[in-house]
Parts: structure tokens; sequence; C-alpha cells
């Protein structure tokens, strides 16, 4: 349990890690935010791939295949409604540093509140790694969604302090966010640990939920500003490093 907890803390900390970026470097370039972004599209990819869904199969016995697949398309189309609610990221890039009007504001935080309604679903796949009871595979989930955490944090200071949010509510509402992660985490680990009997599902869901935000937010970020080459190579590096790392720690 000690793990699981730091764990949710190292999660839901790489937003702020993010977020103090975010005011040490306020100019940082979309190429080095996309690079970034892509690496950790990469990992979670991994993640998401090894560590969730063919898991998933392993655990549902004779109708693996069936709840796998069932548990994809329920993670997917539950963030799919999360996105008509909440718009996210790439939806919301129109958020602009050079405003300061009210509805700007409004615009902003609005993009700080589906950021952390996102968390929430990356949050309960990072705990359900744990309830399967592979620790190793279950960190790597966990690093892969963090290291997603790190750009999410530095992309949100900029546009809050432009609108005129003061910097200590600009940090505060950006801390937020990864609390959100961290209780997501606890809601995963305690859920697949008190019924077992939903794993194989909770797993699959967890994977369609990384899916989803790999294909419909990450990717399209990173390919937005005219960097898609490099975008698709540290996408290719991060799934790789994963990969190794299973490999090795097998």
């Amino acid at each position: 349990m000690e793990l699981v907890l730091l764990t949710a803390l190292g999660v839901g900390g790489a937003t702020v890690i993010g977020a103090v970026i975010g005011f040490l470097f306020r100019k940082l370039s979309h190429t080095f935010s996309d690079i970034v972004l892509s690496f950790a599209a990469g990992v979670m990819l991994s993640a998401a791939v090894i560590g969730l869904i063919l898991p998933s199969l392993d655990y549902g016995g004779k109708y693996g295949l069936l709840i796998t697949v069932v548990g994809i398309f329920a993670g997917a189309v539950c963030l799919n409604l999360i996105d008509r609610l909440v718009p996210h990221l790439h939806k919301l890039a129109g958020v602009d540093s050079e405003h300061h009007t009210a509805s700007h504001l409004s615009k902003v935080l609005l993009f700080v509140s589906a950021i952390a309604i996102h968390n929430l679903p990356e949050g309960i796949a990072a705990g359900v790694g744990f309830g399967a009871g592979d620790t190793a595979q279950a960190l790597i989930i966990a690093g892969g969604i963090a290291l997603q955490n790190i750009p999410e944090g530095m992309v949100i200071i900029g546009p809050m302090l432009a609108a005129g949010v003061k910097p200590g509510r600009t940090f505060l509402l950006a801390m937020l966010t990864g609390v959100v992660e961290v209780i997501g985490t606890l809601i995963g680990y305690f859920a697949v640990s008190l019924a077992s009997a939903i794993l194989p599902f909770a797993l699959a869901f967890a994977g369609g939920t990384m899916l989803y935000v790999i294909s419909d937010e990450m990717i399209p970020e990173t390919h937005a500003h005219g960097h898609e080459r490099g975008a698709t190579y540290a996408l290719l590096v991060g799934f790789c490093i994963m990969l190794m790392t299973d490999v090795l720690l097998g």
C-alpha cells in the first residue's frame, strides 16, 4: 500500500513538476514540448498494451478476448463522453496568451478544469495496474502517465498568467489537477483490490482510456505545430524504451 500511495503522489506530483518548469521557462518552444509529449505518448502506448491490455486477456480466461475488447471500447467511450462536456488539450488549444478579457479567463479556467477531469481516469489507470499484482508493470504504467503529466503541467501556466490569474493561485490550480490524479490512482487500486472479479474488465477499461488519450489528444497536439517527423520518432523511442524495459524486467 505504501508503494501505491507513493506512486499516486508521484503521478500527481509530475503535474506540479511540469507547472514549476512552466513558471521557470514560460517561452518553451513548441518543438521541445511536442517532442516531450510524443515521447510520453510512446511510453503510455507501450504501457497500455503490455501492462493493461495483454494482462486483461490473460486474466479473462475463457471470455478474455470479449471482456478485453468490450473494456477497451468502454474506456474510450467514457472519455469520449467526458470530451463532449469538457474538451481537452488540442480542442482548447485556441487559448491564446495574448488576450486578457473575461471571456479569455473563462476559457483558460475551462481548460484547467478539463485537464483535472481527464486526470481522474488516467489516475484510475495507474491504480488498476497495481491491482493486477505486477508491480514492475504498474510502475511502468504510472511512469508513462507521469511523463505525460509533466508537459501538461507546463502548458497550463502561461495561459493562466496571461489571463490575469495571480502566480500563487495559478500554482494552486495546477497542483489541484495533480491531486485529482492521486485520487484516481487510489480509486483504481482499491476498486480492483476489493473486487478482483472485475480485474480483466478494469485492466482493459484503463487501457482503452489510455489509447483514447494518446490518439485523440496527445498525437494531434504534437502534430499541430509542424514537428510531425520529430514527434513520430520521439513516440517510437518512448515505445521501444518501455518495450526493452519490460523484456529486461521480465
